[in-house]
Parts: structure tokens; C-alpha cells; sequence
């Protein structure tokens, strides 16, 4: 697959001057969601569905409860549970959703499925390592006729399980959000730790930058990256 050419636009250091740009970014983000991330319009709009979805993780695919149905060889089950409860929320296309789906309908793709997953998001190997693995994975599930390695279904689960440490990348619109707020992405179409890193750091940027509005978590720094790259949002 060809590589986009990754934008190279100036990373502000969270110690120099406050960032006009991002600066600008805020206004934006308040004048659609005036009282911030506890905003009752961000809360129906951007939050609670995807913090409903980490709070459903943490009942039935919890470290444990995953490495139980793991023990027992219960891999349609963990694989059907994840698709289940990303399915009912607004991060997957349609097209990778079904994708998904069709990989582990068999209970060879839900093996591989789930075994890569729990590594990911459970092992002990440092990051870089895991991420890597995981896109391996991914890549490797069966497909019929959609690809199943895209950037959106490489990352929703990291997000949904651990919303702390894992962001969502929609690619169309973080590129324009990076654009917008005049921050680096290096971004290439493939799924790779290098971009999934550099987005790690723009979003820790982010974070530091808007550190007076209190965001909990990447799920607040995802929608605030969100409304500043979104169609919806314009």
C-alpha cells in the first residue's frame, strides 16, 4: 500500500509560549460546548457513549474475566463480546464493523482475534512491542472481501478498554485537526508504531495545552481533537 506523505508542520513545546492556535481551538470547542468536557451537549454528543463502552469492557473483559475465558478456550465468546460492544457505538465505519465480524465468524479468526488482543492490551512486553504485534494480528485475521488492517479498528479497542493510556484514530480527521491547531503528525496510511506513537505524543501536547479545561482522559482529548477536524463540526 502507498504511504501518504506525512505533514510536517511545526510541534509547539508545551514549555514556550501559549499556542494562538490552540488558543483559538478552545474558543471553538466552547462555542459548541460552553461549560467544556462537562458540558451536557458534550456529554450526550461525544462522552458517555464511548465511556459507557470502557465501563462495559471493564465488566466482562476485564483482565481476568479475559484471561478465564482464554483458560477455557471461550474465543467466540471474548471475540463476540468485543465486536458486540464496539457495535453499538459511533467509532467503527460500517464497512470495518462487518469486516470484523466476518474475521472472527469462524472460530480460527476468533482465536487469533482474541489471543492478539489480550496480549495487547494485557501483556507485559513494553508498547512499541505490543502495538506491532497487534497490527501483525490484525493482518493476519481472515478476510473476505473488505481489508481488515485500517487505522480506526487497529485502535478502538485500546481506547475502549483503556481509555488512560490508548487514543481512537480516525485519520481524515486528526490530519485536519493537526493542520488546525498547527501540530506535527507523520502520519503513513499503513498501521505502524511510529504514526501510532507520534499521535500518542500530539495528543499528549493537546493535553498539556488545554490543561485548564481538565480533560479526564484520551476520551476528551479524541472528541476535542474531533470537533476541530470533523465535517460536523464546521
Amino acid at each position: 500500500m502507498a504511504k501518504s506523505a506525512p505533514l510536517r508542520i511545526r510541534r509547539y513545546s508545551v514549555r514556550s509560549a501559549p499556542n494562538p492556535t490552540l488558543q483559538r481551538a478552545k474558543r471553538k470547542f466552547h462555542r459548541f460546548f460552553p461549560d467544556g468536557f462537562w458540558d451536557e451537549t458534550y456529554l450526550a454528543w461525544e462522552r458517555d457513549y464511548k465511556w459507557q463502552a470502557h465501563q462495559e469492557w471493564l465488566q466482562h473483559l476485564n483482565a481476568d474475566a479475559f484471561r478465564r475465558a482464554l483458560d477455557d478456550k471461550r474465543y467466540k465468546e471474548v471475540a463476540g463480546r468485543a465486536v458486540r460492544i464496539e457495535a453499538g457505538r459511533s467509532l467503527l465505519f460500517s464497512f470495518e464493523k462487518m469486516a470484523l465480524r466476518d474475521a472472527v465468524r469462524d472460530v480460527s479468526g476468533a482465536k487469533i482475534f482474541a489471543q492478539g488482543l489480550f496480549e495487547f492490551l494485557y501483556g507485559e512486553s513494553p508498547m512499541k512491542a505490543r502495538f506491532e504485534t497487534w497490527c501483525a494480528v490484525v493482518e493476519s485475521l481472515p478476510r473476505k472481501q473488505t481489508r481488515v488492517l485500517t487505522w480506526p479498528l487497529v485502535t478502538v479497542f485500546g481506547f475502549i478498554a483503556q481509555p488512560k493510556t490508548h487514543i481512537f484514530l480516525k485519520p481524515n480527521t486528526t490530519k485536519e485537526a493537526a493542520r488546525a491547531l498547527g501540530l506535527t503528525f507523520n502520519y503513513t496510511s499503513r498501521p505502524n508504531w511510529t504514526t501510532y506513537a507520534d499521535y500518542l505524543e500530539l495528543a499528549n501536547t493537546v493535553r498539556a495545552g488545554i490543561r485548564d479545561m481538565r480533560p479526564r482522559d484520551m476520551i476528551d482529548i479524541q472528541s476535542f481533537l474531533w470537533v476541530q477536524g470533523s465535517e460536523e463540526y464546521r
